[in-house]
């Protein structure tokens, strides 16, 4: 079983399909998925999702497109909500100086501010960054060395060097279908020398559907095309790379119930 660690089943492309896009998955040899939190004002509906599906967690969080609206300056909020059984990670939260819909500076605190909620609940931080590698890897270190957490850089299409700062720290690398876009080469590159204990596969469904699906809506059901790349790469059998990723899901995802993958 496959495990799709980042998706957004609460998004209206997802969510009028719910029951058969999680049927579907289940199909394709996707055990478990994690919807994510962007706003904390819809939060109740990424939870709603969860609480549906016993194969469905979630995460509570503050994309950084929204830190100008929703930007939190302390953890508590977070902490309050991460409380729910079904919430297994906080975020995702980070640094997208790509659209930079929000101002650099409120998207700097509300991701201090989560990295303060992941190390003080103890569960996982999820990482977002696009073009701000350099800032990103600065606020990491600066916050492990005030006290250690747990977590992932999301839907990784950073450089080298970001990969390399993560891996230093302790987080571990979710790869999405990008790794099969044609341009892609350097994440390829990137992607084979990530060490198999440290690695994720995600979707970010509906965004980003992995070749031969490229340009269609993605669901959870496609991350099995990413999976089958990513072994490629490595030169492992799929059932090593399933078996590998879904082992790195449930260690660093702890509050998830493994059992759910046998019912």
């Amino acid at each position: 079983m496959l495990v799709d660690s980042h998706c957004h089943l609460d998004f209206p492309e997802l969510a009028a399909e719910e029951d058969a896009v999680v049927a579907r998955a289940r199909a394709a040899g996707v055990g478990a998925m994690l919807t994510i939190g962007t706003r904390l004002d819809g939060f109740d509906k990424v939870r709603a999702v969860a609480t549906r599906h016993a194969n469905v967690w979630c995460s509570v969080g503050v994309h950084p497109h929204e830190a100008k609206e929703e930007g939190q300056r302390t953890p508590d909020r977070l902490l309050a909500l991460s409380r729910d059984p079904k919430v297994i990670g906080i975020g995702e939260t980070g640094l997208d100086y790509f659209y930079e819909h929000s101002p650099r500076e409120e998207q700097a605190a509300s991701f201090r501010a989560h990295i303060a909620a992941a190390r003080e609940s103890g569960l996982p931080l999820i990482v977002h960054t696009r073009d701000a590698d350099d800032d990103t890897a600065a606020i990491l270190r600066e916050e492990m060395q005030a006290g250690a957490f747990t977590g992932l850089i999301h839907c990784f299409s950073a450089g080298r060097g970001m990969a390399e700062a993560a891996l230093a720290l302790g987080l571990s690398i979710s790869i999405s279908g990008i790794v099969t876009f044609k341009a892609a080469e350097e994440l390829r590159a990137i992607a084979r020398d990530i060490p198999l204990d440290r690695l994720l596969v995600e979707t970010d469904a509906p965004y980003l559907a992995p070749v031969p699906r490229r340009g269609k809506r993605n669901e959870p059901a496609f991350v099995a095309y990413t999976a089958a790349k990513v072994a490629e790469l490595k030169g492992v059998a799929i059932a090593e790379l399933e078996r590998a990723t879904t082992d790195n899901f449930f260690r660093l995802f702890a509050k998830a119930d493994r059992a759910v993958l046998a019912a």
